[in-house]
């Protein structure tokens, strides 16, 4: 009868009709069903399976000496039956065990299927997001694979885990495919430095696999951002990296002749295109690249763009001459004259800049840029003298270009408006020869324009300018006198 009542069923008391004990039994074992199934990860807690250890125990006990007190009416076959039929019966709970033992590992191939296929889903969350916003969420992932692969190996979750990992390099380097090429750095490298963090067993090869991936996308990037003052990252950024990290790379050896080829094409269109000044800052821009690159690859190429910036420097002044940009041209040019001063061009610079400078308060100036070269043959005296307060600067431009700064008169007052003289003529420079400043000009024969800008005194103002126009004949010497009038 003990044997009987380890079934779990009770059957013990069933055959001695012990109906109470028997209904005992079942709720034990129904009470224990309903707590263990559907079976789960953490199975049913061990104080529950303890208890119905004892329980049964005592169930078998106590059936033992009932059975052995108790009269029972049963046939003889019965009783030969009755020993096997309780061993038999001792199966129920062992295979109970088994199976629930075998449902609660299938649980946990269940949950550890769940955390792999929430991994999944992070990094599916990440895809088409910036990297650094995406970053945080792969790393997530990334902790679920390698728990799964190295600690749950043996599970079928850990057994597909190198297949996520492919999916996984495959997804975070979609930009590289995409050919979006300075997006895919920052993944690039994450996958690559991937050795460093996560278990190198369970990633293999696949780190060093992104080399070349990287090395064409550096290259990519910083060829792209050749020239562009917005560009994000650099050209000078992803150039460096590509040389530092990758110094045989084939792609590293193409930076070079891609610098080159970009300021040649830049160079051309100095001549052939019609922003000349877009494109010097592009060229501007090339060059401050070149000297923050390290290597001393692009040493040559360096040098060709610091020439092909001040080419440009002067073809833009000149652009804007013609596009009768005055002021911009001026300051272009003058810029110009002091940043290259040993160049060939710097005296045309500063004639152009001159030119402007008239142009810009008497347009007939501009109508067409300053020679580059002084014309020869013979040259007419002009004496310039200063009849009027505060020191004063004479730009002319003509066939010959300059300018000329006349110290103040000491004793020179200004000159009567139209109002205050009535209409009288102004009788300047009628005083003494030697009361006035003076300078002499030597100007080849032609049509002259000039301006005269007079400096802040007591009388006058800073900025007070005056256009004029003369026209130079041979055989003639002539005279010029720069005063100044009131408003009134």
């Amino acid at each position: 009868m003990g044997l009987l009542n380890l079934s779990c069923l009770g059957l013990g008391y069933v055959v001695l009709r012990n109906w109470i004990g028997a209904a005992l039994c079942w709720a034990a074992t129904v009470a224990l069903l309903v707590l263990a199934l559907p079976a789960d990860v953490d199975g049913v807690p061990a104080g529950l399976l303890i208890g119905y250890g004892v329980f049964l125990l005592l169930a078998a006990a106590d059936g033992a000496r009932r059975g052995l007190r108790a009269t029972l009416s049963l046939g003889a076959s019965f009783r030969r039956l009755a020993l096997p039929l309780a061993v038999v019966l001792l199966a129920v709970p062992a295979g109970g065990s088994l199976a629930y033992g075998a449902a609660r590992d299938e649980a946990k191939e269940q949950a550890l299927l769940e955390r792999l296929s929430a991994a999944d889903a992070q990094v599916k969350s990440a895809d088409g997001l910036a990297f650094d916003k995406a970053e945080p969420i792969l790393a997530k992932a990334l902790d679920a694979y390698e728990d799964l692969g190295t600690n749950k190996a043996g599970s079928r979750a850990g057994k597909l885990v190198p297949a996520r990992l492919d999916a996984y390099y495959e997804s975070v380097s979609a930009p590289y495919k995409n050919k979006t090429y300075c997006e895919a750095i920052a993944p690039l490298k994450h996958l690559r430095g991937l050795g460093g963090t996560f278990d190198k067993d369970l990633l293999g090869a696949r780190p060093a696999k992104t080399d070349e991936p990287l090395a064409h996308s550096l290259y990519e990037c910083g060829t792209s951002a050749l020239g562009v003052y917005t560009a994000t990252p650099a050209a000078e950024e992803s150039f460096n990296e590509l040389f530092d990290t990758f110094p045989k790379s084939s792609h590293t050896a193409r930076v070079e002749p891609a610098v080159r080829a970009a300021i040649k094409t830049r160079t051309a269109a100095l001549d052939s295109g019609t922003t000349p000044c877009d494109t010097t800052n592009e060229l501007r821009t090339l060059r401050r690249s070149l000297l923050a690159v390290s290597d001393a690859a692009l040493d040559g190429a360096t040098r060709e763009a610091k020439e092909a910036v001040q080419r440009g420097d002067f073809a833009c002044g000149t652009d804007q001459f013609k596009d009768k940009d005055y002021d911009n041209a001026a300051k272009t040019m003058t810029e110009y004259a002091k940043e290259y001063p040993d160049s060939p061009q710097a005296a045309h610079a500063r004639s152009i800049a001159i030119a402007a400078e008239i142009a810009d308060e008497e347009p007939a100036a501009g109508k067409s840029l300053p020679p580059a070269t002084v014309p020869g043959g013979s040259r007419m005296i002009m004496v310039v003298s200063n009849d009027g307060p505060g020191e004063v600067e004479l730009l002319y431009t003509g066939p010959m270009t300059g300018k000329v700064t006349l110290k103040t008169c000491a004793t020179c007052t200004k000159y009567p408006g139209p109002i205050l003289s009535q209409g009288k003529k102004i009788k300047a420079c009628t005083g003494p020869s030697s009361k006035y400043p003076k300078a002499t000009l030597l100007l080849p024969a032609g049509d002259y324009h000039f301006l005269q800008k007079r400096v802040s005194t007591g009388t006058s103002t800073a900025g007070d300018t005056k256009s004029s126009k003369a026209k130079i004949e041979p055989g003639y010497s002539y005279t010029n006198c720069l005063y100044v009038t009131s408003g009134f």
